[in-house]
């Protein structure tokens, strides 16, 4: 009887945990599909980061480039976009965890990241730069070995110190601010973060006591890419189309000229075409 009854609850046990593979292999089997059932796509962007996704100071709705993308995205998949507001750090853990369906929030890709989530193609480059006092405007990246540099949690930025510094010390903070004011207050000898906030830095404090400049050779070229869950090939395969297409009919140029491009404060230009990441040539950290 014993050994009927250990067979017995060795079976109830198998068909348990089949039961629940099976059940968890479904909730996570096509969010694609999920996302078209709903009606609705959700976009983790920043919640407070310009020109990427802010508060509008009038509306106090998000605006900005991201904010941009995602509706169109979201538009290409034939849904609306929802919009989930995220601290710079929360990025990846918040896709991880299931709480957006996607990130965009001026998301580089990096190995480390590429273990945890999976990437679509990257829609531009961008570069990490080094703010320094004006009075250090002529040193290399060289001539800083073995000194503090600031960044925000959880950024690209903060990786590329020790890749590109010798002896470079990550001191890092919650938001830009912060981190800048580091700077400011001698605590640190530079900010590291990307060309655009870097420009829109360097102009506010331009012709004052405390001006910046920006020192030419760039810490990282890194490609930017949406963030999506792993294992979710259709889903991958529709954000690649859209973003396609989004370049061929000048969607995207739009959407970066109206916020980072020549006539902008930012005044860049884009170059790059959508390409699949492991096409690209890059050093990723």
């Amino acid at each position: 009887m014993k050994s009927v009854k250990s067979k017995y609850t060795a079976v109830i046990g198998t068909v348990l945990a089949l039961s629940a593979s099976i059940t968890a292999e479904l909730a996570h089997a096509d969010q694609l599909a999920d996302v078209k059932q709903h009606g609705a796509v959700s976009c983790g962007v920043y919640s407070n980061v310009e020109p990427f996704s802010y508060p509008d100071p009038q509306s106090r709705e998000l605006v900005g480039m991201d904010v941009d993308l995602c509706r169109a995205v979201a538009k290409r998949l034939g849904v609306k976009a929802t919009l989930e507001p995220l601290a710079v750090e929360a990025r990846v853990p918040q896709l991880k965890l299931g709480r957006v369906d996607m990130v965009i929030a001026n998301l580089a890709y990096t190995k480390a990241r590429a273990t945890q989530i999976a990437f679509s193609d990257a829609y531009y480059s961008t570069k990490e730069v080094l703010l320094v006092k004006e009075a250090n405007a002529k040193k290399t990246l060289a001539d800083l070995g073995g000194q503090r540099f600031s960044a925000t949690d959880g950024s690209t930025s903060a990786q590329s110190i020790p890749l590109s510094i010798k002896g470079g010390q990550a001191v890092t903070f919650h938001d830009t601010s912060s981190a800048f004011m580091a700077l400011e207050q001698n605590k640190v000898q530079g900010f590291v973060t990307n060309q655009m906030t870097a420009r829109q830095i360097q102009s506010q404090v331009a012709n004052t006591a405390g001006a910046v400049a920006i020192l030419p050779e760039p810490m990282l070229i890194e490609p930017i890419a949406i963030g999506m869950q792993q294992d979710q090939a259709a889903m991958k395969d529709a954000v690649n189309k859209a973003l396609v297409e989004m370049d061929q009919d000048g969607e995207m140029q739009q959407i970066f000229d109206k916020w980072l491009g020549p006539k902008t404060k930012y005044g860049l230009s884009r170059t790059d075409k959508v390409t699949p990441i492991e096409k690209l040539k890059f050093t990723p950290v």
